[in-house]
C-alpha cells in the first residue's frame, strides 16, 4: 500500500503531494525534507530502492522530475516502478511529453489522474485509455457545464 506520492524537481521543490495515511503537518514537512535529501544526494547509478524507517521510498528520474512513492515494506518494488511509469505514461499522453512547467501550472490536472489512478494508496486504474477518457470528460465539464446538465435530462 501507498503511503504517500512525492514529485520533486533536481533543485529540490516540491511539486505534487499526495498523502495516503494519517501525518501532521509537522511530520509531513519532516518527512518531505528527509526523502528529498536521501533521493536528490544518492547517485545516479545507485538502485532506485531505499529502506526508510518501517517502509521503502521507491523513485524513478524523468527528465528533470523524481517520482517518489513510499509504500510498506511487503511491497514489491518493481510493480511499484511500473505503477510510476504508468502514472507517467498517461502524464506524458495528456500532456504531450509531460514537463515540469506543465505540473506547476496544471497541478490540478496532475492530481486528478493520479486520483483517477491511485485510490486509497491501492492501484485503481490499469487503463490508460480508461484513465484518459475520465480526464477528458473532466475537461469537457469543466469548460461548459451547462452542456452537461442539459445532456444529463
Amino acid at each position: 500500500m501507498f503511503q504517500f506520492v512525492l514529485l520533486l524537481s533536481r533543485q529540490g521543490k516540491t511539486r505534487l503531494t499526495k498523502w495516503y495515511n494519517a501525518f501532521t503537518q509537522k511530520e509531513r514537512a519532516r518527512i518531505v525534507r528527509e526523502v528529498t535529501n536521501m533521493v536528490l544526494n544518492r547517485a545516479p547509478k545507485l538502485c532506485n530502492f531505499l529502506e526508510w524507517k518501517e517502509y521503502k521510498i521507491i523513485y524513478k528520474r524523468y527528465a528533470s522530475l523524481y517520482f517518489v512513492v513510499c509504500v510498506d515494506r511487503e511491497a514489491n518494488e518493481l510493480a511499484t516502478l511500473e505503477i510510476i511509469h504508468h502514472f507517467v505514461e498517461i502524464l506524458d499522453r495528456y500532456f504531450g511529453n509531460v514537463c515540469e512547467l506543465d505540473l506547476i501550472f496544471n497541478f490540478h490536472k496532475a492530481y486528478f489522474i493520479l486520483d483517477e489512478l491511485i485510490i486509497a494508496g491501492e492501484l485503481q486504474e490499469t487503463s490508460k485509455k480508461t484513465v484518459l477518457r475520465l480526464v477528458a470528460q473532466q475537461d469537457a465539464l469543466q469548460d461548459n457545464p451547462n452542456e452537461s446538465k442539459v445532456s444529463e435530462l
